[in-house]
């Protein structure tokens, strides 16, 4: 059986690396700290939101 046959739905399997400032990315997940959440959650959030948004106009 695959590995992937076996995941649960909704489960994450790809992961997206990218470089930052390190005091950009301290502050940012201070700040998802201070608002109890995680950085994670709102860069998913984010990507969610950009898609729907650019969605129609990509396939344009």
């Amino acid at each position: 059986m695959k590995k992937t046959e076996t995941k649960a739905p909704g489960n994450k399997d790809a992961q997206l690396i990218l470089r930052l400032d390190k005091a950009e990315r301290d502050e940012f997940v201070a700040l998802c700290k201070a608002m109890d959440t995680t950085a994670a959650r709102e860069i998913r959030h984010f990507i969610r939101k950009f898609t729907k948004k650019n969605r129609r106009a990509a396939k344009e």
